[in-house]
Order: C-alpha cells, then sequence, then structure tokens
C-alpha cells in the first residue's frame, strides 16, 4: 500500500529526485524489491526503516555506487543513469554519511573544495581565491570556521558544516543525509536543523535518514517507511504519528518496547572499590546476576571510561576490580578481562568493534580463537559453526556467514559484536551505547536478547545517553557526574527529571 500526500505549495513541482520500481538483488536475495521514492525541492523529506529495509542500497542507487537491475531513477523529470559518484554529483546528487570523508590533516578550505577544481596560477595555488570560494559556502551556512584550521580539530557539527559546505561546492540540489546527527549534542543539533532549514528555503531537497523519529517529526515535511526492500507509505508528517510509523516499519502493531523485568538475583558477579582512572574518581558499585545495570550521565561525565576501565582497554590508576570472587589485577589488560569472563561491546562498533572488510565468521572468530582452534590450528568448521549460531540465534540478516561485516546494516554490525562477545559466554557484559544508530525494530529486538541473558544469568552493565531506554531496560540505575557516582535508583522508580538531577550533580 503506498498513500502519497503532498505538502501544500510543492504539489504542482517537479520532483527533484525519483527512484521508480527500483529493483535491486546481491546473490539471488533481493535488496529492493520496486521501491519507490519522490523528493521535492525546497523539501525536507525523511526515508525511514529497519536496518536492513533497503534505504542504504535506495541511496547507493540514486547517487550512482550501484546499478539497478530494474527501475529508473529520473532527476527533475528525466530519465538518468550515473555510473559512479562523481557522475551523481555532476547532476547536484550528494550524500553525506554518517561516517564523514573530511580529511583531518588539511584544511577546512582545502574540505570543502576537495573534489573541485583548484584555484591557481602557473601551477601555484590561489590560495586568496581558494579561501574566497570556501568563505562563500560556510557564508550560505552562516558559520563562522576558521578557513585555515586543520579539520581534525574541529567539533564533530563543524565537521558536519564543513560536509555541507563541500556538497554545496558542487552545486548539490539533492542533498542526501545519513544519521548526521548521530554524534552532536543537543545543542549542535539544533545548529544543523536551522542550516538545513535554510536549504530547504533556498530550494534544496534534503533526503533525511535517522533512526531518532522525534527528529523526523521536528525537523521534516514528508517521510517514506520502507520495510525489506519495498516501499510501504509516503505521506505526510501532519498526517501520521510516530506510532504509526513504528507500526509500519516494523509491520505489526507498535507494543512494549522493553521486556518484562525481575531477572536479577541476589548472587555478587562483579564488586568495584575505589575504582579511579583518567576522569573516573574514587567509584564503588556491586552488580548481581540476572541484573542489568544501566549507567546514566552527561556526556564527558565518565560514563564510557568507566567500562574502558572495568574492561582492561584502559589502565585504571588505582582500585580493586572482583569478577566471581577472583579479583583482577591493576594491569589487567583486555584479554586477561576476557578470560576473567568480562566483556566489552564498544560504542564506536566500526572503528573498534568489527573488522569491515572481514566476513562476519571471521569477526566472531578472532575473539574466540581458543574455542576454534586445536593444537594452535584454526578449525574452520568451529568458525562455520559459531557463525551459523550467531547468525540464527541474534537474526543477523546475511547473506551467509562469508559475507563482509562492512556490507551490512548499522544494525546487523552491532549484532556480530554481541556474537563475538557472547561466544565466550561472558559473566559480565558491558555495553556502551547498545543501541546507537539502530532502528526501533532491532532496539526491540536489542532489549529482548539483554533481558534474555540477564534471564539466563549474565551480568549485563550497559552505559546509554538515552535516558527512556535507560529506564526501560534496566533493573537499577547509576548516574554520573564529573567521574564520580552522583545518585543510584531502582529503574522502576526511576523518571527522567529525577535522573537529570543527577546528571547535573544535585541531590534528587
Amino acid at each position: 500500500m503506498s498513500t502519497a500526500l503532498q505538502q501544500p505549495g510543492v504539489a504542482e513541482a517537479t520532483p527533484a529526485l525519483e527512484a521508480v520500481g527500483v529493483e535491486k538483488h546481491f546473490e539471488g536475495v533481493y535488496a529492493l524489491s520496486g521501491a519507490r521514492l519522490s523528493v521535492q525541492p525546497g523539501e525536507i523529506h525523511a526515508l525511514l526503516g529497519e536496518n536492513g529495509a533497503g534505504k542504504s542500497t535506495l541511496i547507493k542507487i540514486v547517487t550512482g555506487l550501484y546499478a539497478p537491475d530494474e527501475g529508473e531513477i529520473r532527476r527533475n523529470g528525466e530519465p538518468v543513469q550515473f555510473s559512479n559518484v562523481r557522475a551523481a554529483h555532476g547532476a547536484g546528487v550528494v550524500a553525506l554519511y554518517q561516517e564523514l570523508s573530511i580529511i583531518p590533516t588539511v584544511s577546512v578550505a582545502e574540505n570543502i573544495l576537495l573534489g573541485e577544481e583548484t584555484p591557481s596560477r602557473g601551477g601555484v595555488v590561489n590560495w586568496k581565491q581558494l579561501n574566497k570560494r570556501a568563505a562563500e559556502q560556510l557564508a550560505r551556512l552562516n558559520q563562522r570556521i576558521s578557513l585555515r584550521k586543520l579539520a581534525g580539530e574541529l567539533s564533530p557539527v563543524q565537521q558536519t558544516m564543513v560536509a555541507v559546505a563541500r556538497a554545496l561546492a558542487t552545486d548539490a540540489r539533492v542533498l542526501i543525509l545519513d544519521e548526521p546527527t548521530a554524534s552532536l549534542t543537543d545543542t549542535e543539533i539544533v545548529d544543523l536543523f536551522a542550516v538545513l532549514r535554510r536549504l530547504r528555503d533556498e530550494g534544496v531537497a534534503i533526503v533525511y535518514v535517522s533512526h531518532r523519529l522525534e527528529e523526523v517529526f521536528e525537523l521534516c515535511d514528508r517521510l517514506t517507511v520502507m520495510r525489506n526492500g519495498e516501499t510501504i507509505i509516503t505521506k505526510s508528517i501532519a498526517e501520521t504519528n510516530i506510532d504509526e510509523v513504528i507500526s509500519t516499519m516494523v509491520g505489526r502493531p507498535h507494543g512494549l518496547m522493553y521486556p518484562e523485568r525481575d531477572t536479577a538475583t541476589t548472587d555478587v558477579v562483579l564488586e568495584v572499590r575505589g575504582l579511579t582512572g583518567s576522569r573516573v574518581q574514587d567509584v564503588s558499585f556491586r552488580a548481581h546476576a540476572g541484573e542489568v545495570l544501566g549507567i546514566g550521565g552527561l556526556a564527558g561525565s565518565g560514563r564510557s571510561e568507566l567500562l574502558r576501565l572495568l574492561a582492561g582497554a584502559q589502565k585504571r590508576a588505582s582500585g580493586e576490580v572482583t569478577v566471581a570472587g577472583a579479583a583482577l589485577t591493576h594491569a589487567v589488560g583486555v584479554g586477561r578481562a576476557l578470560e576473567a569472563g568480562m566483556a566489552l561491546v564498544p560504542e564506536e562498533r566500526r572503528s573498534q568493534g568489527v573488522i569491515l572488510h572481514n566476513s562476519i565468521q571471521d569477526n566472531i572468530a578472532v575473539a574466540n580463537i581458543p574455542t576454534v582452534s586445536r593444537a594452535g590450528l584454526v578449525r574452520n568448521g568451529a568458525i562455520a559453526k559459531i557463525a551459523r549460531s550467531a547468525l540464527s540465534d541474534l537474526q543477523i540478516k546475511a547473506r551467509g556467514p562469508r559475507q563482509p561485516v562492512g556490507q551490512l546494516s548499522g544494525g546487523n554490525q552491532q549484532k556480530v559484536v554481541l556474537a563475538k562477545m557472547l561466544a565466550r559466554k561472558p559473566k559480565v557484559l558491558l555495553m556502551d551505547e547498545p543501541t546507537r544508530g539502530i532502528d526501533v525494530g532491532t532496539k526491540s529486538e536489542i532489549y529482548r536478547l539483554i533481558r534474555r541473558l540477564a534471564a539466563n544469568g549474565t551480568t549485563v552493565i550497559a552505559v546509554s545517553s538515552e535516558l527512556p531506554e535507560l529506564i526501560g531496560m534496566s533493573d537499577r540505575i547509576l548516574i554520573m557526574h564529573e567521574g564520580r557516582v552522583s545518585g543510584e535508583v531502582p529503574a522502576a522508580d526511576a523518571d527522567e527529571e529525577h535522573l537529570l538531577t543527577y546528571a547535573y550533580g544535585r541531590t534528587a
């Protein structure tokens, strides 16, 4: 079923970009089946769907990375065939991905004009002209960023603005943004939204891909929902709501997001006394078998460092950590922590959790060498068995265990990281932002998995910056402020105001 509702003022316009009846399959598996998308000039259009719904494949087709097997791409009403990304750029279609292609070791101005013809005279770069052209693009965004500053020294939102300015330098009229706010603070998101609205008012067509539905309803004019490679609906934001969107994305009524609790026992598995690192100061707590312990706090509070200290990824200055009665030394290291039963699922899964160009089974095997080897020889059969089990148990959407992890959606990459650690059967599972960048359907799967692990006796300690998530998935919550635990509360008694009070270092 498809419902197309246009916004006032744009109904008669020729779409800036259309995908009509697009099909794409890989090794016999359909990634897209008759997918459609229509974006008007001067519109911010959300493209939504669970991980694996086909959003990324559709974006890669409209930007020239993939060729469609069937269907048509139209630019301003005319059929086009983009043979590569440069051809799409030439037609004004530019995509900016979550992992921005910023070169950190060159200046802001050079990054903005990257790929464009460099102004020069007699083979010498005309820096005055280069800086002038770069400044013009930043001025369109109302941004004051030093043109000579190295891009690697910028904040995340400034890097995003530089990437947008680069797109404008190519005369982009269709701008596709993939999870642009994933690493931004609330204040930075406000700044980005102001820029996007300004571009919309200039007539730029913007495709906005995000799992944060509250943002979508604040920013966008229309939305398109995809599921299993198909376009399900296109609607005006004013004609729908978050619950309907979630139900459409997952293909079933939006029920309870979080499973029932009550799996915690009184058996202490992890005991931490006076733990101190760089930011973390004198932290002490206990965690129990079957318990999901949530860790919250503002950015910079020390919540992620706490997990790194526990996992041996960062050396602690002082303090004691005991797992199942066994004390871990100060210089424990990740390997020793794993052997003791403590496993970390990091926040930055792409850079720290997986090897993107390696297969699913190789990623799982690398963290489980003792299990998949005998007499120093790796057993391929053992690797394949673990990988097949992970694909089934965690419902990883992939062509098979040999598919490179970099080809998977973000949610499925997260499941591969989980599979690596779960194969070790940890006593304590540490998870930093376990659902960051993951769609609502996969979030629900992760929550059920966490609760299933807890029901089997695993202690789960999860850091989250989302207060509703902390409250919904945890049995108990610790809030950190400036490196110390500022408050503790049973999740059943918690509310967001209560937790924020602790997060700002005040007594609730």
